[in-house]
């Protein structure tokens, strides 16, 4: 049973969100023919995640409980199938609705993690944006928030490094966190100066932003000029009642069963441990924190606790909330959404403030 209710989300957002499940169903019934997934009853592992999904938001199950009633392979698929969904529906998209031209697009291998530059015509000299993705840490790349990230670049006029580490269930914690870790001392190795650096990330990439800073910090390395957080993951116990009550209205997350991503990213270690659930940890030290989330969205909470949180440790954490909002709503054209624009023009003046510029 699906978990959202159609009836409390903005018809706008709704009419966006039912397009792109069209296009990205093409592409679910395209991975469905290839040779070898036909082996798979893409019906019945689908209706089987659903089902836990919704004893997920009943409270008749715990997270850890319903992660281990789907089988290896039952994750792999659905996993492998996210993935190529996720990935040819945003080429589409790429292709329907190009990027600015002047904005160039450069891949790269910082030794061993890939990535790809997005630099915008007449950058800032010598700053740069190291930029984490989302995808519930099994999904997503720089190719997934290109889109973002250009309208991110051509705002604040500052190059992004859009790195793509490694991923769960294969790649559990802390592999995620240490490529990005090593990404920011390839920047530092690479002449980029500690204080000319922001780290930013969306989602799951929002969670690793705060995780990397926290390591940074712990690690005594020269600590970013700040950091940009969009609709943050920061508590892995999923305490706040407000995550469940939120699922009615968060059109982009609550149905998709990511109930299980939590526990193939931190597998064996606690939940609680600050380099996984940042809301647990000690927050003094911090460079400023930009926090922009969605009231409505599954997430707010982890948004507003954490910022709360940072401010009485010292922090200058900044929240920035809009009404009705999809997941990660920074993400879409600028003309489907008016609120696109405002978000990200806030994300600019904050680099501007921090930069001097």
């Amino acid at each position: 049973m699906p978990i959202v209710n159609r009836k409390k989300i903005r018809p706008d957002i709704l009419k966006i969100q039912d397009d792109a499940f069209k296009e990205q169903m093409k592409f679910v019934l395209q991975f469905m023919e290839l040779e070898e997934n036909k082996r798979f009853n893409f019906q019945e592992t689908y209706k089987k995640l659903l089902d836990l999904n919704e004893l997920f938001f009943k409270k008749k199950a715990g997270m850890v409980e319903l992660h281990d009633k789907l089988t290896d392979e039952e994750r792999n698929y659905i996993t492998r199938l996210y993935r190529y969904a996720f990935e040819h529906s945003t080429i589409l998209e790429l292709e329907n609705y190009p990027i600015p031209a002047e904005i160039e697009i450069k891949s790269i291998k910082l030794d061993k993690t890939p990535a790809e530059w997005v630099i915008p015509s007449d950058p800032i000299k010598d700053h740069v944006i190291l930029y984490l993705h989302g995808g519930g840490w099994i999904m997503g790349s720089p190719l997934t928030c290109r889109r973002l990230n250009a309208a991110i670049t051509e705002a604040t006029k500052i190059r992004i490094l859009s790195i793509d580490y490694s991923l769960a269930p294969k790649h559990p914690f802390p592999e995620p966190l240490e490529d990005c870790i090593d990404a920011y001392k390839w920047l530092l190795a690479n002449g980029f100066k500690n204080d000319h650096i922001i780290i930013a990330g969306d989602s799951a990439g929002g969670n690793l932003t705060l995780t990397t800073l926290l390591k940074l910090r712990d690690q005594g390395i020269d600590l970013p000029a700040g950091a940009i957080c969009l609709s943050p993951a920061t508590d892995f116990t999923i305490a706040d009642e407000s995550y469940f009550k939120n699922a009615e209205t968060d059109s982009m997350m609550a149905d998709l069963g990511a109930f299980w991503w939590y526990v193939a990213y931190f597998a064996e270690e606690d939940p609680r441990n600050p380099y996984i659930s940042p809301l647990f940890a000690d927050l003094k030290g911090l460079p400023p924190i930009l926090v922009q989330a969605s009231t409505c969205e599954m997430l707010y909470s982890d948004a507003t606790r954490f910022v709360e949180k940072a401010k009485k440790a010292g922090t200058n954490a900044i929240l920035q909330s809009w009404d009705d909002m999809p997941h990660v709503f920074q993400g879409f054209r600028y003309e489907l959404i008016p609120e696109v624009k405002d978000a990200i023009s806030k994300i600019a003046d904050f680099t501007n403030q921090l930069f001097k510029i």
